[in-house]
């Protein structure tokens, strides 16, 4: 009987199995764990866009009533009591002054009564109308009010905020009703013909952006290699392009504005330079989380906040607190008073970008000192290793023993001289070795970190 043992095909399929399960276990984590990213997207997204667009209402809006009489009087006190505090309702002396408020954003609407004895009417339709209807309440009140000579006129300015100038339009057009005449709406302040409702400034934005924070994720991963100082003025460059591109669409491609696109070449390079660095700089740290970082400061709190499709006054306390301060409403309400009302107000927008560049800046400042102490630190440990692996190389070497009077028997002295080279060589060839294995194991290390580097631009 052969005692020969056969190969157990069973235990090897059962190794190469259990070897695929591993392989699969460790991709699946590595999936899951990048999956984290776009969940967190989704929810901020929600959060940000939803809470700050689901349910737009006035807070405190500024509107006026055109009159320095008792009338003019009565009349914002009693839309004031009707508001509970969505509007902010004040009297002017004239036209002319109400018109300067608009352009100067301090009011987003003017009431202007033509008429004489009007005001009866229009007091009764503001107390029986109220916030929620634009069109309820005209009827044969409004006759009893007293005859209108002239209609009524509601001066606003759209170039400020479209859905603001609705609103307006919404809480005086039943007042109007009342006196027995339709509204007339004056636009003091007119959009560009091809913007109509002032809107495109708000997609500049957007385009602007998705073209700074994009980059941010190639040259903070593609160029993790390079050294911060070039990648901050990739950074700079690029801004600058990604400006160019803007002003193109907002000109000659869209007309979104008529002029000003210098200006708006400017403030889109401050806009857009400022994302860049900032987002350079955190990558130092963020590393494959820099996109949601940018994400969360660019998309989800700037959008939102920038006024371009409700201002601060339709908004909560949240984005209306951010809107101050932002980057993306600086650049939107910038351009807004560049283009559209003379260039009021503009200093403070400017200095508004300035201050996020200064922030980037900064942030590649910080970013260059972590860097170069992570290098000091990589090169004393790189140090203290070929020390330690030199020391265990020189333990293993004997040390050598003082030699004696040679004695007859032993050999010649050519023959003695040849055995102390021998040991010498040898000594030496050990050295040798282990510097050698010190060396690889540098080069090795090296390589690894390069390999994380570029893991890191891909997972980016």
């Amino acid at each position: 009987m052969s005692t020969v043992r056969r190969p157990d095909h069973r235990s090897e399929q059962h190794g190469s199995h259990r070897s695929a399960r591993s392989v699969h276990s460790a991709g699946l984590r590595h999936v899951l764990t990048h999956l984290i990213t776009p969940l967190l997207m989704c929810i901020g997204m929600g959060l940000a866009y939803l809470g700050a667009f689901a349910n737009p209402a006035p807070h405190h809006l500024p509107v006026a009533v055109v009159g320095s009489g008792r009338s003019a009087q009565l009349l914002a006190q009693s839309i004031n009591d009707k508001a509970g505090g969505d509007l902010e309702v004040r009297t002017v002396a004239d036209r002319s002054a109400a018109v300067e408020r608009l352009k100067h954003q301090d009011i987003f609407g003017a009431y202007v009564i033509h008429a004489q004895g009007a005001s009866k009417g229009a007091a009764k339709g503001a107390t029986s109308g109220g916030m929620k209807s634009a069109t309820g309440g005209a009827g044969g009140d409004g006759a009893a009010g007293g005859s209108a000579k002239q209609a009524p006129e509601l001066l606003v300015a759209t170039a400020g905020s479209d859905t603001s100038a609705s609103v307006v339009q919404k809480v005086f057009t039943p007042i109007a009703a009342h006196q027995g005449a339709p509204l007339k709406v004056t636009d003091v302040a007119p959009t560009a013909e091809d913007d109509p409702t002032g809107q495109g400034i708000f997609f500049l934005l957007v385009a602007i952006s998705i073209g700074s924070y994009a980059s941010v994720a190639v040259i903070g991963g593609a160029g993790a290699v390079l050294p911060i100082r070039l990648r901050a003025v990739l950074a700079v460059g690029t801004s600058f392009v990604v400006g160019l591109i803007g002003t193109a669409f907002a000109g000659p491609v869209f007309h979104l504005v008529d002029h000003g696109l210098r200006g708006l070449w400017g403030m889109a390079w401050l806009y857009s330079a400022g994302i860049l660095l900032i987002g350079t700089g955190l990558h130092t740290f963020l590393k494959r989380w820099t996109t949601l970082g940018v994400m969360a400061l660019f998309v989800m709190l700037n959008f939102t906040s920038s006024g371009g499709i409700f201002r601060p006054e339709m908004q909560n306390g949240f984005f209306a607190a951010l809107h101050s301060f932002w980057n993306g409403a600086g650049f939107v309400e910038g351009t807004r008073s560049h283009v559209y009302f003379d260039d009021y107000g503009l200093s403070g927008h400017v200095w508004t970008l300035v201050w996020w560049l200064v922030a980037g800046l900064v942030m590649v400042g910080v970013a260059a000192l972590a860097e170069r102490r992570r290098r000091t630190a990589a090169a004393e440990a790189a140090a203290n290793a070929a020390a330690v692996a030199a020391a265990a190389v020189a333990a293993t070497v004997p040390e050598p023993v003082p030699e004696r009077a040679p004695a007859p028997e032993r050999g010649s002295w050519a023959e003695r001289s040849a055995g102390t080279v021998q040991v010498a060589g040898g000594v030496g060839a050990e050295v040798g070795d282990g510097a050698a294995d010190v060396d690889a194991a540098v080069a090795a290390e090296v390589e690894v970190d390069a390999e994380v580097e570029m893991e890191e631009a891909v997972g980016v």
